[in-house]
């Protein structure tokens, strides 16, 4: 049981416990479990633990074909799950499109702003003048009651069916390089061609993540497969290391989102 803690970060250990704990619960006591909107990193993990399991049947949704954070439903092999299992509720966020933007940060200002964890709500879209938002059911009245406004604008929250779903899929340009290093500050300065004292602040300042959490130390140490983002510069995933140059140089093959 141990060894499986191998495959993942120090940090990422409690979460790991916790889909242990699902694990058992479903494979065992055959229970039902719906876990809150995960990143994709988290839905990594719930795989790799799970695995192929005879006695607990794990999938996925998040309210489009190409939905980033998912609700995950685990439960004994013989049950089937429908759209309702998951507890979906899709909104369109109106406003006055021809007189004010609204961004991506400002939902998601506004969303924390009424005591909501990033864990309840799920993908916001916004393509052009539309913008909609996914979130947890149990909550759906809640968030339809108390968001009013989203940055400078008045809007209206209205329930409409996932048939109306704007499905947006993320186009990644790769690129390769060399690295000296995979500390992070290392990787971001090549993956965003900045310099590493220009990097440093933005780390320490919490305004870079890795896998869609905030880290704060530069020396930390970048795995093939992450996903970084850097406040204002966008977002990059390391795709593969793909071995060592004549120079002892680490040669890196990444993403950087369009």
């Amino acid at each position: 049981m141990s060894s499986i803690y191998q495959h993942f970060r120090e940090e990422e250990r409690p979460f790991v416990d916790q889909v242990l704990e699902w694990k058992y619960d479903v494979g065992t006591l055959h229970q039902m479990k719906l876990t809150d909107f995960l990143d994709p990193r988290e839905q990594d993990i719930i795989h790799t633990v799970i695995g192929n399991n005879d006695d607990v049947s794990l999938s996925y949704l998040g309210g489009g074909l190409h939905s980033e954070r998912k609700r995950a439903f685990l439960c004994p092999p013989y049950y089937e799950p429908t759209e309702r299992d998951y507890c979906l509720t899709l909104f369109s966020i109106d406003y006055p499109s021809k007189f004010v933007i609204i961004e991506h940060r400002d939902v998601l200002g506004s969303l924390m702003n009424i005591g909501l964890k990033r864990e309840k709500f799920g993908d916001i879209i916004i393509d052009q003048a539309n913008a909609q938002l996914i979130v947890a059911s149990e909550i759906a009245d809640y968030v339809e009651w108390n968001v009013k406004q989203i940055g400078r604008a008045n809007v209206t929250l209205n329930q409409i069916p996932f048939s109306a779903h704007i499905n947006q899929k993320e186009e990644w340009e790769e690129q390769t390089a060399t690295v000296s290093s995979l500390r992070l500050d290392v990787v971001l300065s090549e993956v965003y061609k900045l310099s590493r004292t220009k990097v440093s602040p933005y780390i320490e300042k919490g305004l870079v993540k890795v896998n869609w959490k905030p880290i704060n130390q530069t020396s930390f140490q970048v795995n093939e497969g992450d996903h970084l983002s850097v406040r204002g510069y966008g977002r990059s995933k390391v795709i593969v290391i793909e071995g060592k140059t004549k120079k002892d140089k680490l040669r890196m093959r990444f993403g950087r989102m369009r």
